[in-house]
């Protein structure tokens, strides 16, 4: 590193101290703090996303989001070249970066990074960092210090693209290095478009029961309400309307929002009996999660829950006849010798009557352990992988070869049979590629692609619902020593240590019928997280108690609490 770029390091990290007596982390979701503390870290990503774009020569982002945690928290992460997330190699460095506490400190830390990872910092290479922020009042003064830190590499450009969904910047760092236009008119250009096609594709007998075409939609009062305002202007056959847009004065994810909604199942705020029987849908403060609901007749504040896991059943089994469809094709000769494999992919915390009901609907079902990353590296082994979790956080995914040969049996099928139901199997196929947000999961994009599907059975929020009926379950935390004394196998299901752990745990399970339950260790503080479910409620509940009590007699902490 020459002296020019290593005096302007110091120099502008001088500006950004950071806070004493705070450690931070770069988890799934970046860094998460109060945003009065992270200047100095959001800077410090800055330059690593510079270092990032420099290595790769291509196009990487920085997203300043908390999601869905309160207003006054924040926080950044980086976007990889894929449109995916940061890639974990280089996790590490980013919390030594975070934690450095001098500017001489820093400029160590970089130096030892840049040689080793081969990285010229002569400002003839350049590097391009797309930035954007939520509506956040903090994120405005730390996306200043992110294109701080990232004018501080020679030879790195940031482009502010303002106020997105998280969603949209993963959307468009994908977009960019594949080449194709990435501004936010075109992500709403290509999901409307793609969904307004799907519409005019809909079977003529279910358009019929298709009265109600209207969906109302909690916005979080995050950016989520603020997009979706614009996207349902470009949209036919479709109404939505948007509460808790940002614009009423409400509070970012304050008794909003699909955090709230689906761990509280309780209406969100502006919502009651008024919204008895229609569909609702809430997104989460960034727009990366969605779930449905509707408002039962009963007069109380609960709602009933449409989760990650019944969207995941809706998706795969459109997807599913969509190719049984397309791949039935008698005795034609056609270019049908690709065998596209169609996957699910979940975590142990999804219900298991979900995947019960996926199992018996003849789908290939696959457990990772908790979080996206796994979730998404796994789901990308199939020619079409789904992956969702509870949360509402998930997506789909085409190998390129799958693409190319829905591309090539749809005109194939154009030339010798159009209109046919293959022909038209092999469209909704490729429209649904474009609909989706490949990178990441999108609460906009899911949301049109349910609204459709919907029209496309003829089907109500109710009959949706009614899928399967969730298994009654309960997580607790347990507090403990040491977290890492529990380990597991098997996507996270089964404990080997501490020994005889498990058996334990086997010897309640058994009790009941219906009976699932595992531990595994918290990935950001000292507790053990106990997940159980049951035949009843009351089953689940014991079966989670007498597993906190294990856990507390095997870690022997002498305490548990929820």
């Amino acid at each position: 590193m020459n002296e020019e770029q290593s005096s302007l390091l110091l120099k502008s990290s001088s500006l950004f101290p950071p806070p004493q007596g705070v450690k931070l982390s770069y988890g799934t979701a970046g860094f998460r703090a109060d945003a009065s503390i992270l200047q100095s870290t959001v800077y410090r990503v800055g330059i690593l996303a510079a270092l990032r774009s420099l290595k790769t020569q291509s196009v990487v982002g920085v997203m300043i989001t908390a999601s869905h945690n309160k207003v006054t928290d924040n926080g950044v992460k980086i976007v990889d070249p894929s449109g995916g997330m940061l890639s974990q190699e280089w996790e590490p460095v980013a919390d030594q970066l975070a934690n450095a506490q001098t500017p001489q400190t820093l400029l160590s830390l970089i130096e030892e990074f840049v040689k080793k990872e081969k990285i010229t910092l002569d400002g003839v290479q350049s590097g391009e960092i797309l930035l954007g922020r939520d509506t956040r009042p903090s994120g405005e003064f730390l996306l200043e210090a992110a294109k701080q830190g990232i004018s501080s590499i020679f030879g790195a450009i940031a482009l502010d693209l303002g106020i997105l969904t998280t969603p949209q910047l993963h959307w468009m760092v994908r977009a960019r290095n594949k080449g194709m236009e990435a501004t936010e008119s075109a992500y709403f250009e290509l999901i409307s478009s793609s969904f307004r096609s799907l519409v005019g594709l809909v079977p003529n007998e279910t358009k019929s029961n298709n009265a109600n075409n209207k969906v109302v939609v909690d916005g979080a009062d995050g950016v989520g309400g603020e997009k979706l305002e614009v996207l349902k202007n470009m949209l036919t056959g479709l109404v939505i309307e948007v509460r808790n847009s940002g614009k009423g004065g409400g509070l970012l994810n304050d008794g909003v929002g699909a955090d709230f909604v689906q761990k509280e199942k309780v209406v969100p705020r502006g919502f009651g009996s008024n919204d008895v029987g229609i569909r609702c849908a809430s997104l989460d403060g960034d727009a990366d999660r969605l779930v449905y609901f509707s408002v039962p007749t009963d007069g109380s504040s609960k709602i009933d829950l449409v989760d990650g896991d019944k969207i995941l059943s809706l998706f795969a089994l459109f997807i599913k006849k969509q190719l049984s469809i397309l791949t039935n094709d008698g005795n034609e000769k056609t270019n049908n010798n690709f065998q596209p494999r169609l996957g699910v992919v979940q975590t142990a915390y999804a219900n298991g009557a979900s995947t019960d009901y996926l199992k018996q609907s003849g789908l290939d079902v696959i457990f990772t352990p908790t979080g996206v990353k796994h979730l998404h590296e796994k789901a990308a082994q199939f020619d079409i992988g789904i992956y969702f979790e509870a949360n509402g956080h998930g997506t789909i995914l085409f190998s390129e070869p799958c693409l190319s040969w829905l591309e090539a049996r749809n005109n194939e099928l154009t030339l010798v049979s159009e209109g046919s139901e293959q022909q038209k199997a092999a469209l909704r196929l490729l429209l649904l590629s474009k609909l989706i947000n490949q990178a990441v999961g999108d609460a906009l994009s899911c949301l049109l692609l349910v609204e459709v599907i919907l029209q496309h059975l003829g089907w109500s929020i109710h009959k949706w619902n009614e899928l399967y009926q969730d298994l009654p379950s309960r997580q607790l935390k347990v507090k403990v020593v040491d977290r890492t004394a529990v380990v597991t196998t098997n996507a996270e299901t089964v404990a080997v240590s501490p020994p005889g752990i498990q058996e334990a745990i086997d010897a309640e399970t058994v009790k009941d019928s219906r009976g699932r339950c595992f531990i595994r260790p918290s990935g950001t503080e000292d507790v053990v997280r106990v997940y159980a479910e049951a035949s009843t409620q009351e089953a689940a509940d014991s079966l989670a108690n007498s597993a906190a009590k294990l856990v507390d007699q095997f870690l022997g902490f002498g305490s548990s609490g929820q």
